[in-house]
């Protein structure tokens, strides 16, 4: 472990898995205390801590749908409570789907609004009444909201988009409060949901630039350099970590 974001407490959403989970260790290496949620996935989310306590961190999983406000709510009050307060948050918890406009159900539009707009604005206001100077808002959203590789990716799109203007408009509400927002849009990255092998993957490969998926640590490793006093200028900007496929 190292001490860079020693004394500070971070709460991850969508934490359990994936890039989630290589971002709530990464943090907690650096030195953070960390709680992180998870919808369906409570295995995963006690093997995160798990994890991180043996390797010397504190960590805290918490059930909570980003589509339920109350319960973003109660996990940001947990995550106070049981740390003492809240230095970072990484809205990393997400929702895919993929389908031509005129086939795109109201009910998944509901679903992607809610979890990847509705469920970060809620995280957000709620963690900024804890934070003071040197606060931390990291959202994790997507090379999508500049590029649309394939077809059917408009509303995740349209959410992604979103995301990186509230960023920006964020950095203006909070700078003069010594908080930081900023957006990272990562390509594609190998995960359970996305994994670097398979037809898909392959024709993807195709189209970036150093032709291979990134691995969830090298995210994790902006979201840590984000997190840290070194980034204390850097604010309203959206950082793509993709291999070059939008070059």
């Amino acid at each position: 472990m190292t001490t860079t974001l020693a004394g500070k407490v971070a709460l991850v959403t969508g934490g359990s898995r994936g890039l989630g989970a290589a971002i709530a260790k990464r943090l907690a290496h650096d030195g953070a205390a960390v709680a992180l949620t998870y919808t369906s996935s409570p295995q995963k989310a006690d093997e995160v801590v798990r994890d991180i306590e043996a390797a010397g961190g504190k960590a805290l999983a918490i059930r909570a749908d980003s589509a339920d406000v109350e319960a973003v709510k109660q996990a940001v009050a947990e995550t106070v409570h049981t740390f003492g307060r809240l230095d970072i948050l990484v809205n990393n918890a997400g929702v895919l789907a993929i389908a031509p406009i005129d086939q795109f159900s109201i009910e998944e539009f509901d679903r992607l609004v809610a979890v990847n707009i509705k469920g970060v604005f809620v995280a957000t206001q709620e963690a900024v009444r804890h934070m003071g100077e040197g606060g931390r808002i990291i959202m994790i959203g997507s090379v999508n909201s500049d590029v649309a590789p394939f077809a059917g990716v408009s509303i995740y799109a349209l959410t992604k988009g979103a995301i990186a203007s509230f960023t920006r408009g964020l950095a203006r509400d909070l700078g003069p409060r010594g908080i930081t927002v900023n957006n990272i849009q990562p390509g594609p990255i190998d995960t359970d949901m996305n994994p670097a092998e398979g037809d898909f993957a392959e024709g993807m490969k195709k189209t970036i630039a150093i032709g291979r998926y990134g691995q969830g640590n090298e995210v994790a490793g902006m979201v840590s350099y984000l997190a840290s006093p070194e980034a204390a200028f850097v604010t309203g900007a959206s950082l793509k970590i993709d291999g070059g496929l939008t070059a």
